[in-house]
This record gives C-alpha cells, sequence and structure tokens, in this order.
C-alpha cells in the first residue's frame, strides 16, 4: 500500500486542483481525500482487520510519502512515440524507451508503426505487444495505414484493430494519394479508431528538417518550406470533415496550419491536432545554436509559429501535447545537417518543458496542461488512464515545480536531444505505474 499525504493533486477529469491525501492499494487508487484526513496508523489497522476478516493476513508494508510542495498528476499519456523495435534497437528498444517514459512521468505510451518491419501484420503487431506487457509501463501501439508504408494499399485495419492496434499511422511519410487518404478516413470511422497523419508534401521540400529561412539560409540549403505542411493539413481537415473520421494533425509547426485545424474544428470536435514540446518551446534558432541535435520533421520555425501553437493550445485548437520521442545514436546525429536523421528525444523532458513553456509563463493552468498530457490523449485512444479517481488504476506522477536541474545523462538509449545540458526548472521525483513505484530521482 502507498499513501500520499499533502500532495496538490491536479486531475481535469474530475475538476480536482487542490491538497489532497491518495491511498493506493492493489494497483489502484483506493481512497482520496482532504490532506490531512488518511492517517497512517488508520490504514494499518484497516489492513489488518481487513485480512483478518478474510482470513489471511495483512500483506506488504505501508509506504508513506510526504508530497508537501509537489504536485500529484495522473501519469502522462504519450501518443507519439518511437521505440525503435524491432528492426533498430540500437538506437532504442521498448525496455530503454519504457524507463526514459518512466523517468518523465509517462505511463503509457502509443508507439509509432514505422519500425522495420512494419506494424503492417499480425506478426510484427503481436511482438510489439507482448514485449511491451514486460515493461513496468503501458504500451499500446499503431498500426501502418498502407501496407510498407508505400502510401498505395491500405493494411486489413479491422483484422488490425482486432488484435490490439489502438489507431492507426504512416508516421514518417504522407499518404500522398487523396483517394487512398479518402478510403483510410472512412475505414478509420467505420471502425471508431483515430488516424493520424504526418503532414509534409515532399514538393516543398529541398532538405528536410530544417526551416526554410534564417535557418537555411544559415547551412546554405534549401530547407523544408513550411508551404509543405499547409498543403498537406488543407488537403487531410477537409476529407476528415467529409468521412466524420477522428484524425489527427501531427507534431503541427506552422501558423498557417494552426488556423486551418482551428477553423475545422469549429465544424467537428473530431479533428484532433497535435503540439510538440519542442515546437512550443523552441524556433529555428534553436537549429542554427544546436545544428543536427535541433533537427527535426517538421522542423522547428518562427517565434509567430510559436506562439500560434501556444494560442491554440489555450483555446483548445490544439488538444494533444506528444514528444514525437524519436531516438538516434551519436553516429548519426554527429553526420552532416544535410544527412543526419531528423528527430529528437523528448519523453524525460516534456513535462519539465509544459511547466516550464506555458504553465510557469502564465499561458496555461497546470489543469489545462495535464489535459493535453493525460485526460484529452487517453479519451482519444479509449485507454484506461489519464483519470485519479477512487477506483482507477493507480497511474502517478509526483512533480517538484521548482527543482531545477541539468540534465547529463538520459534513461534513453540515445542522448539526441538539444536539452542536454541545459539548466531546466521542474522535475519528476516519483512515477507510479499500476500502483507500484517505477521511477524516484
Amino acid at each position: 500500500m502507498i499513501l500520499i499525504r499533502n500532495g496538490h493533486l491536479v486531475d481535469p477529469a474530475s475538476g480536482v486542483d487542490g491538497l489532497r491525501d491518495i491511498l493506493v492499494d492493489g494497483g489502484k487508487i483506493l481512497k482520496i481525500d482532504d490532506a490531512g484526513s488518511i492517517e497512517a496508523a488508520a490504514v494499518e489497522a484497516y489492513a489488518v482487520e481487513t485480512a483478518a476478516e478474510s482470513g489471511g493476513t495483512a500483506a506488504g508494508t505501508l509506504r508513506v510519502i510526504e508530497a508537501d510542495g509537489l504536485y500529484v498528476l495522473p501519469g502522462l499519456v504519450d501518443t507519439h512515440v518511437h521505440f525503435r523495435d524491432p528492426g533498430a534497437e540500437y538506437k532504442e528498444d521498448i525496455f530503454t524507451g519504457a524507463k526514459a517514459a518512466a523517468a518523465g512521468g509517462v505511463t503509457s505510451v502509443v508507439l509509432m508503426a514505422n519500425t522495420t518491419p512494419h506494424v503492417d501484420n499480425e506478426e510484427t503487431l503481436e511482438y510489439v505487444i507482448e514485449k511491451g506487457k514486460k515493461t513496468d509501463i503501458h504500451v499500446y501501439t499503431c498500426a501502418n495505414v498502407t501496407m510498407d508504408m508505400a502510401g498505395d494499399e491500405l493494411v486489413d485495419m479491422d483484422r488490425l484493430l482486432k488484435r490490439g492496434a489502438v489507431g492507426f499511422t504512416d508516421d514518417g511519410k504522407p499518404i500522398m494519394d487523396s483517394g487512398l487518404a479518402r478510403k483510410a478516413m472512412q475505414e478509420a470511422a467505420r471502425l471508431h479508431a483515430p488516424i493520424s497523419f504526418h503532414e509534409e508534401n515532399p514538393e516543398f521540400i529541398v532538405n528536410n528538417g530544417i526551416n526554410a529561412g534564417k535557418a537555411s539560409a544559415h547551412f546554405g540549403i534549401g530547407g523544408s518550406d513550411r508551404q509543405a505542411e499547409i498543403d498537406m493539413v488543407r488537403r487531410d481537415v477537409s476529407i476528415a470533415l467529409e468521412t466524420g473520421a477522428d484524425a489527427v494533425i501531427q507534431h503541427i509547426s506552422a501558423k498557417e496550419a494552426v488556423e486551418l485545424v482551428r477553423q475545422a474544428r469549429k465544424k467537428s470536435d473530431r479533428i484532433h491536432a497535435e503540439a510538440t514540446p519542442h515546437h512550443f518551446t523552441l524556433t529555428e534558432d534553436a537549429a542554427i545554436a544546436h545544428g543536427t541535435m535541433a533537427k527535426m520533421n517538421p522542423p522547428l520555425r518562427e517565434e509567430a509559429d510559436r506562439l500560434a501553437i501556444i494560442e491554440a493550445l489555450k483555446d483548445g485548437t490544439i488538444d494533444l501535447i506528444a514528444t514525437d520521442h524519436a531516438p538516434h545514436s551519436a553516429e548519426e546525429k554527429a553526420k552532416a545537417i544535410t544527412e543526419a536523421p531528423s528527430g529528437i528525444i523528448g519523453l524525460e523532458t516534456s513535462l519539465t518543458l509544459g511547466w516550464m513553456s506555458l504553465v510557469k509563463t502564465g499561458e496555461l493552468t497546470m489543469t489545462e496542461l495535464i489535459r493535453c498530457m493525460s485526460e484529452n490523449p487517453a479519451k482519444l485512444y479509449g485507454l484506461p488512464a489519464g483519470r485519479v479517481q477512487a477506483g482507477e488504476i493507480a497511474d502517478l506522477v509526483l512533480f517538484d515545480p521548482q527543482k531545477e536541474w541539468t540534465p547529463e545523462r538520459f534513461a534513453s538509449k540515445s542522448q539526441n536531444s538539444p536539452f542536454l545540458g541545459q539548466k531546466l526548472q521542474g522535475r519528476v521525483k516519483m512515477t507510479i505505474c499500476s500502483g507500484s513505484v517505477i521511477y524516484e530521482e
């Protein structure tokens, strides 16, 4: 049993935002009460009495956690994560990815399907799900939209959903065939499954991962024009409105794309958009400063784009925050700017960056932040997560908003992050998943 005392509970699902005691037993939340109301002695006596009534003995011991000055939050739900397993385990695997998630307060992840082999078949899907069950967190996965991510033939979405996939995406590649995108959304709508889109039209990209503008000029390359995203988002929100699909615009980066989503969401709340912490924290200046360590698809753009993303989080246009955790080896990131792969890791800094860039600055309340990082993604994917209430699974994160720290090394197998060596404020102190402490600073 675990008793968390005097923590500042923030649970968007119930509207609780205040000091509480929380009692955890058997993997679930047994009781929540006002701070100071649950006494350790009474809990121990209750455990002994209950055991005696059932003819057994009280199992285990009571751990009391004094949470003064800490936020107690529902475990984060990150619905855009790459664990590179199977196929590129030298970058990350499901086990090391789970450890990185735990260190960042993430208790549920939804993996992307661009592994090798791709998750377009039952065998690979089963491999990921079964390996995920051996970790300390809840590991879910999407399946692909198209076979081999080639963009010309749909997977058997019905069958893969029945075998355990929780959604569909060809993340990493756009689906260029409009007719096929429409057919995929129609099928996703029929199956009531989320379908997510990587929105970059290669016709507008000379060199991916770097914004076409100040950053591309700095490196003397063509870069990635914002029109690449705008073009695809315009098409896909239109199709989503026609089909009624729960469509997710992934890792949005351009202010014009944000506005397209805003107008679409006025017509349907089944249009969703996702922001990454790096896109609401950094601009293309970070790419100039950090080079390949801040190269990602879509790229970091201008300050006006960053501010547009924050405004969209404030007004609900963007309803999801996800990391796009994308591990790459040091050798790969050491290549030239045009040759190094795009992507950064993010599981261990996401809550910190949300606190620093959004809550501490007064842009969002902690309730609004956690709604985007836990409650909303759990709802979209139908996961038993994102709630801190009696009877629910005990997935919790204890977060110290005052803790200053400078990450020198992450739990992730890869270390490709522009935040490595940077002074940060706000840190996860403890992560509890299914009632067990799986990370402790």
